[in-house]
């Protein structure tokens, strides 16, 4: 399938989601906003992906929202709604935007290749692992629009860097380089830039090696225990462990590759 404003393709167990609006720093438009949920959701259809990695082309990740598709008034300080369900919709695109990657059962890697600011900023923070170069830079710049942060990013960064560091970036909208964003653990990897994709999918790789169905539950148990009590947290371990156990095959395979000393071969039943 074709699209207009992404790039999507899948090596072996991992799918490649690229932003592809170079000229717009890959701003979110009405068309973005589209073929992303749908390359999204084929990525969740699909058992063979078991880790999506989401980049960008040329010299941005994502810029946030695309201000050229601003209306006039007060509420066209974001893109128009590209239909009548968005119109209804009282968290608006901004909502499903961040719930869709929050809520994408396999691991997601963002590869910032270089600016990540607003929505932009909230889509690499709503990734489970973020790889940065040189040339990444962080901008929460929602102040600068009067406006306060949306797209999950009042979620997700407070429990990244803690909250006066979010306080800091996003009362200010000062630009982040990527030593101190690794330093903030806004990054968790720094790599050339030119290997950028490279060593997103080694990483990708090291995850898909691992039984599927262990590693959508794991995120899932993750998730959730952030922010449970212990009781609630060991009755959600359970029953992770239960799905776990339900595949049975990967399960066999885990022990008999363990116990012949070879690589096992996870089918994800």
């Amino acid at each position: 399938m074709s699209h207009e404003t992404i790039l999507f393709e899948t090596r072996e167990h991992v799918a490649i989601l690229t932003l592809n609006r170079p000229e717009r720093l890959n701003a979110i438009n009405a068309t973005l906003r589209t073929e992303v949920s749908e390359a999204v959701r084929e990525a969740h259809a699909d058992d063979t992906v078991r880790v999506l990695i989401v980049t960008g082309t040329g010299r941005g990740f994502c810029s946030g929202a695309d201000l050229s598709a601003v209306q006039s008034g007060v509420r066209g300080t974001l893109p128009p709604p590209a239909n009548q369900t968005e119109r209804l919709d009282e968290d608006g695109w901004v909502g499903r935007w961040a719930r869709m990657w929050h809520r994408f059962d396999k691991p997601v890697i963002a590869a910032v290749n270089g600016i990540a600011a607003g929505a932009g900023m909230s889509t690499a923070l709503a990734a489970d692992l973020r790889v940065g170069t040189a040339q990444t830079r962080f901008k929460t710049v929602f102040i600068e629009r009067s406006l306060s942060p949306d797209s999950g990013m009042s979620y997700f960064l407070p429990r990244i860097v803690g909250y006066a560091r979010a306080a800091d970036l996003i009362f200010t909208s000062r630009s982040v380089d990527a030593d101190e964003a690794y330093r903030l653990g806004l990054l968790d990897r720094l790599v050339p830039h030119d290997a950028l994709l490279e060593e997103s999918v080694r990483l990708a790789n090291e995850m898909t090696q691992w039984p599927p169905l262990a590693l959508r539950v794991s995120k899932r148990v993750l998730q959730h225990n952030f922010e449970a009590g212990l009781d609630d947290a060991m009755k959600y371990e359970s029953v992770g462990l239960g799905l776990g156990r339900r595949a049975t095959n990967d399960a066999r395979e885990a022990m008999m590759a363990f116990a012949e000393k070879r690589k096992p071969n996870y089918t994800g039943t």
